[in-house]
């Protein structure tokens, strides 16, 4: 590997050091967050900003606390996947309800520290490998799992022997609805809500390495499209033994996308049908688990899942929701179902309440940037936060604000409390190597964002191979001004390139009609958008080789890149696609109906799952293809891979397969630049 390559595996991707999950404690005294001692250390640490008076403190280092830590209980390890965790040590943590405690595991052992800096963590005796703690109200007392029961320490096991798994989210949950936990504490801190998990119906997938054939296979339940899902029940779990299950019409809407308690009288749920059409807030009882209906978010295709913080109560207790501006324009805030913001803000996130107005994440120019206002809750009027070019984003209690800006400058953050005083949180990150200031453009009568970045030294008038490195899928933009990101595409141009980024119909933030675009169908419009964005970029810099265009791309952009030489080999002449989808028939539940329908409801003449799997086209391969897929990715498990491998070689296809054994679909510790160095001798040699 060369330089660049070693500095990002070595980093992991310039985050370790930087701080991070941050959360305020104490009504906005402490800040409490996770950072590793630099650049190259990949252990965090759990750390506590005063903001009183601006100091540190180092609250836990796991390096103390085991010094041997040994392997992840496999619990554990997947939780890390389903939330794309990479750093090592500590990797997460709760609050007490009062902020002023913590807990959290560490390779299976459970610890609690408090904030007076007083003394060590102290370990939590528990029944086994701890996973997702959660303290209660004071901090006196911990919920946790441990080989899917759920204990309260002190104390015990709090769950039933009744073989299902609680306090744990589903892989649908996890994975594609947002919610990776399964219990939380009353506001008194006695009682427990507790999701129970029945996977029986699912089917198993396993994991073998055939590079340890001694081993045996791993396996776990997956929610295949069309198939069974796990079943989903919350239950109120009383101090003396008492259960109470929450009902409501769970066939009509299985999933469990929100859960929490609004006050020790009152549960707040959010749910959704199977196709994510209807989104209900419902209001239960905990005494009796009666529920009633508070507000219903609808939409003919689906409903998007990307507002964080609605449908919620306003503390006057009116409804706040989400819903699309007439014609799809935006993506609106509306209160007891009357709208207040309109078609000229794309609202992302809901922070929280803050000086009496709602505290938002929004879009009000290009998608690549994001604004940061306070938005009056009667007359939707904005008043600015942060609202400069980049992207920038808030947490907020009490008064105190922790703002983030990112552009090609770097990341910058800031603490403000009430009274006017400002810190900033160490980052012991590697600085970024380069500044990159990609050349951002609209295109084609969709407006589809495109970015292109050239080598540094360029010479206007050569010619340039063109690689597209783009995802192009649904729930993530490829194109933003967040700065880590354009490190890698940097290197790639620097090797010789004109890197081209476009996020067609589907990608999130340019508007809910452009996002919807994808409704029943990936391949047809990700293609379409991708080769007319590329074209008209051809048309505008005369110095991209249309004549020798590369694409590559991972998970959803892998699809992109197979699919692009399998369809449209007169425009794109190599790919090589890591850990695609091959067939969405074998994706899951959440994701996959969400956007193509149930299987088992599709027309013959037109079945959009035959449509966009990649199989029957496999035949048609006239162009270079690397297949790259981890043997334990259980995300697009690896025989998403093999599948098209096998078609391809049963065509007559030559191809290249990279599989390897031991690797997920984050491809962690320094993997994924090692296959970067692979495709870059790849695409030189076929792309001269």
């Amino acid at each position: 590997m060369d330089d660049f390559l070693r500095l990002s595996a070595s980093t992991a991707r310039f985050t370790y050091g930087a701080p991070r999950a941050f959360a305020f404690g104490d009504e906005g005294r402490l800040l409490w967050f996770l950072r590793s001692a630099g650049p190259t250390d990949p252990f965090d640490s759990l750390w506590v900003l005063d903001t009183a008076t601006g100091t540190e403190s180092r609250l836990a280092d796991p390096r103390e606390l085991c010094p041997e830590p040994g392997e992840l209980p496999a619990g554990e390890r997947r939780l890390r996947e389903r939330i794309r965790l990479l750093a090592a040590g500590i990797g997460s943590y709760a609050l007490s309800g009062d902020g002023r405690s913590a807990v959290f595991p560490l390779y299976g052992r459970l610890y609690g520290v408090t904030a007076d800096g007083t003394g060590r963590p102290e370990e939590i005796p528990a029944a086994g490998p701890a996973l997702d703690p959660r303290p209660n109200s004071d901090g006196s007392r911990t919920a946790y799992v441990s080989d899917d029961i759920l204990y309260v320490a002190p104390g015990g096991r709090v769950s039933p022997p009744d073989g299902a798994r609680w306090g744990v989210a589903e892989f649908a949950a996890a994975e594609e609805l947002g919610r990776a936990r399964g219990h939380w504490w009353s506001p008194d801190g006695v009682t427990l809500l507790a999701a129970r998990v029945d996977e029986s119906a699912l089917q198993r997938r396993y994991f073998a390495d055939p590079a340890h054939p001694e081993l045996p296979a791993e396996d776990f339940a997956y929610p295949e499209a069309g198939g069974p899902n796990a079943e989903v029940q919350l239950w109120v779990l009383g101090p003396d033994g008492t259960r109470t299950r929450l009902d409501w019409d769970a066939e009509a809407y299985p999933y469990v996308s929100d859960a929490g308690w609004d006050s020790s009288g009152e549960i707040l749920l959010t749910v959704q049908d199977r196709l994510q059409q209807n989104v209900l807030l419902l209001s239960a009882d905990p005494a009796t688990g009666r529920t009633r209906e508070l507000s219903r978010t609808t939409h003919p295709q689906w409903v998007d899942p990307l507002v964080p913080g609605t449908p919620a109560r306003l503390p006057d207790g009116r409804m706040l929701t989400a819903a699309d501006t007439p014609g799809g324009a935006a993506r609106a805030l509306a209160v007891d179902g009357t709208p207040i913001t309109g078609d000229g803000i794309q609202v992302r996130r809901v922070a929280g309440i803050h000086e009496g107005r709602l505290l938002i994440e929004a879009g009000l120019r290009d998608p690549a940037e994001q604004q940061v206002l306070l938005l009056d809750p009667v007359t939707g009027e904005p008043a600015p936060v942060a609202d400069g070019p980049g992207v920038h984003s808030v947490s907020a209690s009490a008064g105190t604000l922790l703002l983030t800006s990112a552009d090609s400058d770097g990341i910058r953050r800031t603490v403000r409390t009430p009274d006017g005083r400002e810190f900033t949180p160490a980052d012991l990150s590697q600085p970024l190597p380069y500044r990159v200031v990609p050349a951002l453009e609209r295109v084609t009568e969709h407006g589809v964002p495109t970015a292109l970045v050239l080598p540094r030294d360029h010479v206007p008038g050569r010619r340039l191979p063109v690689l597209v490195d783009a995802y192009g899928g649904p729930g993530y933009q490829d194109i933003s001004a967040e700065p880590r990101r354009w490190q890698a595409k940097q290197w790639w141009a620097d090797q010789g390139f004109a890197v081209v980024t476009i996020d067609n119909r589907g990608t999130p933030y340019v508007s809910p009609a452009f996002t919807h675009a994808m409704y029943r169908g990936f391949s047809e419009v990700t293609l379409e958008d991708q080769v007319a964005a590329l074209q008209a970029l051809g048309a505008r810099h005369a110095d991209l080789d249309l004549g020798r265009v590369g694409v590559r791309g991972w998970s959803y952009g892998g699809y992109l890149s197979a699919l692009a030489v399998l369809r449209r080999p007169d425009v794109f002449h190599a790919a090589a696609a890591g850990a695609a989808p091959t067939d969405f028939r074998h994706y899951d539940t959440a994701y996959t109906e969400r956007y193509l329908g149930l299987p088992q409801e599709q027309r013959r003449s037109d079945d959009v799952y035959e449509r966009d799997s990649l199989i029957p086209d496999a035949p048609k391969l006239t162009r270079p293809l690397l297949l790259t897929t981890g043997l334990a990715d259980d995300n697009v498990h690896p025989s998403h891979t093999l599948r098209l491998s096998q078609a391809l070689t049963d065509a007559g296809r030559p191809h290249q397969l990279l599989a390897l054994p031991g690797m997920t679909h984050m491809s962690p510790g320094g993997t994924r630049e090692k296959i970067m160095a692979l495709e870059l001798e790849f695409f030189r040699r076929e792309l001269g």
